[in-house]
């Protein structure tokens, strides 16, 4: 077998088709379903508590029997920097006024990291999904050998070599490479690093050759024909994330739909403004002011973020939606308004025509 078909045999899955995990967006309807049709639907839960981190877990496991993939947010926790963050919140006083809020008077770090996170690590351990996977960074070594030897098939987000051999070095089963077109946060762990900016296809090729983990690819992946260029270039499998939001089974709401399906999905960008972390999404006025000339640098990640979400918050009460996260990735007008069972078999169509 080559390394596609042992990464499917090992997964369990018919195609080398990953749904993203998505943190607000995916749901445990897309994930059983891509799961369902054949591929590896994925849950993100590194914004979610782990009440609700279970419930997502056992609602996914009550509509498939197939695996599917959890993942969790590692990164190093922010270092507080209080002038910093007054300094944002009163660069988006604005904001706040345009859409008839008040700035809050301090923020919060609003996601815990897994690095931290004992009661997430003994869920893992308790209800056992297939696959758990990393991002932002790494794990201590002995929870990545706790989850390994409870049957749990491990995977980590890289965007550059080194991260890659940290990944290989720290026991992880597989790597995801992350090239720069993916939509969402980049995987970087350490954000502050110089990011060398690498395609996907480049960073395959990288990854292929350097590491003996199976590879899967990420970004800017959006049907078989692409699927198959990434395997033709050494990739076990292809994770994709943009190309499912528009299914019915996500979380995406009214706005984020429409903007995708319109010629705005053509104009993404890599920033930090949103949550202290880059990521891609489609511009929008909160992007486009928070990157101004003159702008301070936002407060670090998820600091920034809970700024970001309090002024989206109180925006979409007025149906005000130019400051959402609506994150997508460079190939982003290219995605189908299919179910996603439907999408999931029509790419692996794609990929044996």
């Amino acid at each position: 077998m080559n390394t596609s078909e042992q990464l499917l045999a090992r997964l369990g899955i018919r195609f080398p088709v990953i749904q993203a995990p998505m943190a607000g967006v995916a749901t445990p309807h897309l994930a059983a379903a891509v799961s369902n049709a054949g591929g590896l639907g994925s849950l993100g839960i590194g914004a979610s508590s782990p009440t609700q981190s279970r419930q997502m877990i056992e609602q996914t496991r009550a509509l498939t029997a197939h695996p599917f993939n959890v993942n969790v947010f590692c990164h190093a926790r922010p270092k507080r920097d209080q002038t910093r963050e007054t300094a944002w919140l009163a660069y988006l006083a604005p904001l706040f006024a345009e859409v008839e809020a008040q700035p809050p008077a301090s923020l919060d770090e609003i996601y815990k990291t897994f690095l931290e996170d004992d009661e997430t690590f003994k869920l893992l351990l308790e209800l056992r999904p297939a696959v758990v996977s990393f991002h932002f960074g790494l794990p201590a070594t002995d929870r990545i050998q706790a989850l390994r030897e409870a049957g749990i098939y491990t995977l980590a987000t890289a965007t550059n070599l080194h991260e890659a051999t940290l990944i290989e070095q720290a026991g992880v089963d597989a790597i995801v490479a992350q090239g720069i077109e993916a939509g969402g946060h980049r995987g970087m762990f350490v954000p502050e690093a110089t990011d060398e900016g690498l395609k996907t296809a480049a960073l395959i090729r990288i990854l292929a050759k350097q590491t003996r983990l199976p590879v899967i690819a990420a970004g800017g992946i959006m049907d078989g024909q692409d699927i198959k260029a990434m395997l033709d270039l050494g990739a076990a499998a292809a994770q994709l994330g943009t190309a499912f939001i528009l299914c019915p089974e996500s979380a995406a709401n009214a706005s984020y739909r429409a903007n995708l399906k319109s010629e705005r999905a053509a104009t993404t960008r890599l920033t930090s403004v949103l949550s202290g972390r880059p990521a891609r999404g489609i511009v929008n006025e909160f992007i486009t002011f928070g990157e101004a000339s003159g702008a301070p640098m936002p407060a670090a990640y998820p600091v920034a973020y809970d700024a970001a979400k309090q002024l989206n918050a109180a925006a979409s009460k007025l149906d005000h939606h130019e400051f959402a996260a609506q994150w997508a990735g460079q190939e982003a007008r290219r995605a189908r308004e299919l179910p996603a069972a439907q999408l999931v078999l029509d790419l692996a169509a794609e990929l044996a025509a």
